[in-house]
């Protein structure tokens, strides 16, 4: 579930009574809760008991181990000031090392580390579970640093302020009690933070609806509030840009997932307020460039003789923003055309990096202003695959490139002004590929529309309909599924036989923001349709049979695997649910719920309440269908998707006398997993489990 890293949601919440009168599993979304722990621990053992016991389990979660803490795996950097940042995980360093080294020696193949803050021996010093989640350096030195340290790994956080030089905590510093929040620096003695600062204060969602200025050595109750947004948005979210050219601070505030308004502060001390741009709502704000806000585009922008087409990328004049005349310095950066979209943005000091999908795969341009306008090149990356900017430096000109494909691996480049592309590093082959093929092929929906998806399996494949596969799928957000080297589940699938099939359905962003909204509230059944025609497009093509066939999805892809078990039960033999959405009549009352309601729609609105009730996986179950058994799987820590739906969910189908294994990891957050240890183990149960559902 695409995620904003601010906010608390109050316990109450899941006292709501919408959906609630007649629901007798209402009592296992008391996620601490004895009862409701009982039942956990019991299903575990059970769970456990058939798939931790297989005997192929313990050489399963060897070689998924042995790939994550391989010592040869490219440590990815991030640029800071000329300087390369990495967080550096293996099996000495399970909660993790924040370490550094110049640009000169990370590019030598050989880089001296110096470590800055050894996050396990942080936990044993201070007995708490931390899992690290990020920092927040201060240009132009990077030296206080904003820490956010998790219990377990969900998204509420501490923040503590540390001395990147010293290798300290800072003494009286800037320090957080634990909530969803976010901390920015405005200055070396004063921040803008969005936290829970008591009853009111949160939106809705869970996030923060204030953003207050807080200044050094004063109680946060002194803190001067800045911005107050709406109760209904999903929260209000400060951000700073410091950069050579420039420094702005302010506050995205979100109606929804897909909407923004961008206040600016202006004016220092008491004379600070907060002025909002005259900007339309449907937009990405990406940064700050020099003078200019960037921004992409979600819908169409007419704006005097101009018509932004929705998917550009483009400029406006800060200034310009803020006097309610953005048409005077809009220029378009970038727009896109049919079958092509903008994956992401990144901003470098001279340049704009602007990775682009055509059909699903990379190619990278860079965007530099001139006297005209700007002007787009091609940064002459590999083709035939993802590529992704792993970091751009806003204080020099240097980014890192990273290029992959399902059977290529990683291969990491340093793209610096005036010099072709230089690969630093690459990962090493995990697995054998020579007998592997991957094909790009489309399946039609059952409104006509063309879906694309990839495919990797063996080249000697029979089409006999007897391949076991596996079929992954998300399709919500506006996230684009691209081409990645196979690793975890997917790798140990393939090498055990298997074929392995992405769906890239609508929901997405493959093909721009068109392609998310045609699936968007009373239209998601589009996205369940362009699913259920991949997999039926992989049955009639030969591949493999509804006995062979399983499929895989997480978060708002949980949802599409329980749509996918209520909806076609007939086309999979198995299905892997991983922290899912489920009960779509009270995801809204649930944790950070609220928050999408902008992609599903609102139950409390009658005529939303009607199409969101047709799919909502659990109340469609029936007692009278056959259903294949599901593997569910989530998290006790995670605040984000409630564990209660994938809880309930299951004890509804066993309820029911239906097939069901659950499993549920009492750390980890939304991921399920809070280090590389039990991501190995979820990545063994689940490989067990379609090994025993597809091939014995």
């Amino acid at each position: 579930m695409k995620s904003v890293t601010v906010g608390v949601v109050m316990a109450a919440a899941i006292t709501a009574t919408v959906g609630a009168e007649d629901d007798p599993f209402l009592w296992l979304e008391e996620v601490e809760g004895d009862k409701a722990l009982e039942w956990v621990h019991e299903r575990n053992d059970h769970s456990l008991g058939l798939l931790k016991k297989d005997p192929r389990f313990d050489a399963l979660r060897y070689r998924a181990l042995k790939d994550y803490n391989a010592k040869d795996k490219i440590a990815y950097g991030r640029l800071t000031g000329g300087a390369v940042h990495n967080f550096w995980q293996d099996e000495t360093n399970v909660r993790g090392l924040w370490r550094r080294t110049s640009l000169k020696s990370y590019k030598s193949g050989d880089p001296k580390w110096v470590d800055v803050l050894d996050f396990d021996k942080l936990a044993e010093e201070e007995g708490e579970n931390w899992v690290y989640k990020g920092r927040k350096c201060l240009a132009p030195d990077f030296g206080r640093c904003l820490i956010e340290l998790s219990r377990g790994g969900g998204d509420a956080v501490v923040v503590r302020e540390f001395d990147a030089f010293t290798k300290r905590f800072v003494n009286g510093g800037f320090e957080t009690d634990e909530a969803k929040q976010e901390v920015v620096w405005v200055d070396a003695n004063t921040v803008l933070i969005g936290t829970d600062f008591g009853d009111g204060t949160m939106t809705d969602s869970g996030y923060a609806n204030q953003i207050k200025l807080w200044k050094r050595n004063e109680p946060l109750s002194m803190a001067k509030l800045m911005h107050e947004g709406d109760r209904k948005d999903v929260g209000s979210f400060p951000f700073a840009s410091h950069r050579p050219d420039g420094t702005y601070v302010g506050v995205v505030q979100a109606p929804d997932f897909f909407t923004e308004v961008i206040h600016i502060m202006d004016g220092e001390g008491e004379e600070a307020e907060m002025r909002k741009l005259a900007l339309p709502k449907s937009i990405s704000f990406k940064g700050f460039f020099a003078d200019m806000i960037i921004l992409k585009m979600r819908k169409a922008w007419t704006l005097g003789a101009k018509e932004i087409k929705p998917g550009s990328l483009v400029s406006i004049k800060v200034v310009d923003a803020i006097a309610g005349r953005p048409e005077l310095s809009l220029q378009v950066i970038l727009e896109t055309g049919e079958g092509s979209s903008i994956d992401d943005v990144t901003i470098g000091r001279d340049r704009i990096f602007i990775p682009v999908l055509d059909d699903v795969t990379g190619n990278l341009k860079a965007a530099r202003p001139d006297a005209s306008g700007w002007q787009v090149a091609d940064i002459g990356m590999p083709e035939n695959g993802s590529l992704s900017v792993v970091s751009a430096d806003d204080w020099t000109d240097a980014a890192f490139v990273n290029f992959e494909s399902f059977l290529q691996p990683d291969t990491l480049y340093v793209v610096e002004r005036g010099m072709a592309p230089e690969e630093i590093t690459s990962l090493p082959t995990r697995f054998d590929t020579s007998n592997l093929v991957t094909e790009q092929k489309f399946a039609t929906s059952a409104d006509g529309t063309s879906v694309p998806y990839f495919l990797i399996r063996h080249k000697d494949t029979k089409m006999d309909g007897k391949t076991p596969t596996v079929l992954y799928g998300y399709g919500g957000f506006e996230i684009s599924l691209t081409p990645g080297y196979l690793s975890g589940f997917s790798k140990l699938w393939v090498e055990e036989g298997g074929a392995y099939a992405v769906a890239n359905i609508r929901g997405g962003g493959e093909y721009g923001p068109g392609w998310h909204q045609a699936a968007l509230k009373e239209n998601r059944q589009l996205a369940y349709d362009d699913f259920i025609a991949v997999g039926e497009d992989l049955i009639s093509s030969g591949l493999t049979s509804p006995e062979h066939l399983g499929i895989r999805g997480g978060s708002n892809g949980g949802l599409l695997m329980g749509v996918m078990t209520t909806q076609r039960p007939d086309l999979w033999n198995a299905v892997i649910c991983a922290v899912p959405l489920l009960d779509m009549m009270r995801f809204h009352t649930l944790l950070a719920g609220a928050s999408w309601m902008g992609e599903y729609g609102n139950p409390d609105i009658p005529e939303e309440r009607d199409y969101i009730l047709k799919y909502s996986p659990y109340q469609n179950l029936d007692a009278n269908k056959d259903y294949p058994e599901v593997f569910f799987y989530t998290s006790t820590k995670d605040d984000r998707v409630h564990p209660g739906h994938a809880r309930k969910m299951a004890a509804k189908m066993l309820s029911m006398g239906k097939p069901v294994i659950y499993y549920e990891n009492t750390e980890g957050g939304h991921s399920a997993a809070a280090n590389l240890k039990q991501k190995a183990f979820t990545d063994a149960l689940q490989t067990v489990y379609v090994l025993k559902k597809l091939m014995d």
